[in-house]
């Protein structure tokens, strides 16, 4: 039993989930609207888009790469799916879901190929395809926002699969947007826990040379990890439409800082090789109870980042003392002054 404790108490997961306990009691005191349980579900709601693209660079970052692009490709597969809505509103449902999944695939596939026929730092080629995407797809678009979607694509997002009611009648609950979220996440766990490939995702950030000696095939298991970002981007691009019942240029480019920090908040090693969903899990919530109840407070929505960048720069603090702590008392040498 002691040994079970000591175990939790080493995980970056539980003093996460213990700030936002204590996020949410005293943000409660302050405004107790902010404690309510329909609050608590249109958090979820509200950040189900950054839930989902989180799951997605979490298997990126695990294999030592940062693809940012994610956001761009997104933007784009969901603008492509919104043109085709609109101009034929009878369009089969499953055409509508798997054109940006696809599109994404492909987009995050491009990604993989240049980064392994170039050989260049992950993060300069997604910052170059992001301009790309992105200045593409303004081009054709002309900045023109698409909006009159077919009812069934309304209607969605309002399904609730938990309900409940609050004074004045108005039901709440889990809707059919963050049971998409909580499926990705599982689909995500169950590839990075118990999967062969998901064991050489790990092994591919943990050190790169040691795993091709080993026989892992390092160039495809890189374009698999940054095709799942663009296959779950372009969910997140289906989830976001859904929830702002609009297509824009300009919409969706710009959230990545988003799901880098609450991965990386979730306990994620930015050099690769570690990394968990329910620590991913608990970065985004965390972030999205942050902002929930600054804007609660009425705190304006420009120093909303400033206390995520500063959540973030402590949380990194407090993990690479751990990990130095836990190297000295393993008699490890620690190379980094």
């Amino acid at each position: 039993m002691k040994n079970y404790l000591r175990g939790i108490l080493k995980k970056n997961e539980f003093y996460l989930f213990m700030i936002m306990v204590l996020m949410v009691i005293v943000m409660s005191a302050i405004n107790p609207n902010f404690g309510t349980l329909e609050n608590g579900f249109d958090i979820l709601r509200g950040t189900t888009f950054i839930g989902i693209c989180s799951m997605g660079f979490l298997v990126v970052l695990i294999t030592g790469g940062t693809d940012i692009s994610f956001t761009a490709t997104a933007t784009v597969a969901q603008y492509i799916m919104a043109l085709l809505m609109v101009s034929n509103p009878n369009i089969p449902v499953v055409f509508v879901i798997l054109v940006p999944m696809v599109i994404g695939a492909v987009l995050g596939s491009v990604n993989a190929l240049l980064i392994n026929r170039l050989k260049v730092p992950v993060i300069i080629i997604t910052i170059a395809m992001l301009n790309t995407y992105y200045g593409a797809i303004q081009f054709f678009s002309e900045g023109e926002w698409l909006y009159n979607f077919p009812e069934w694509f309304a209607d969605f997002p309002r399904i609730l699969l938990i309900t409940f009611k609050n004074e004045d009648g108005v039901a709440y609950g889990l809707t059919s947007l963050t049971a998409i979220w909580i499926l990705v996440a599982l689909v995500t766990s169950v590839l990075l826990r118990f999967t062969m490939l998901g064991r050489k995702i790990y092994a591919l950030g943990g050190n790169q040379t040691a795993a091709g000696r080993e026989g892992i095939h390092v160039n495809r298991i890189r374009i698999f990890a940054h095709s799942f970002l663009g296959l779950i981007a372009g969910i997140g691009a289906i989830v976001h439409a859904m929830v702002t019942q609009t297509a824009a240029p300009n919409a969706i480019v710009g959230q990545e800082f988003n799901a880098v920090a609450a991965v990386v908040l979730g306990g994620a090693s930015i050099a690769g090789g570690g990394g968990s969903v329910l620590g991913t899990l608990l970065g985004v919530l965390l972030i999205a109870t942050l902002k929930n109840g600054l804007t609660v407070m009425g705190v304006p929505a420009y120093w909303h980042q400033v206390f995520i960048g500063l959540t973030l720069v402590i949380s990194i603090s407090v993990t690479a003392i751990r990990e130095k702590m836990a190297k000295k008392n393993a008699g490890g040498i620690n190379v980094e002054s």
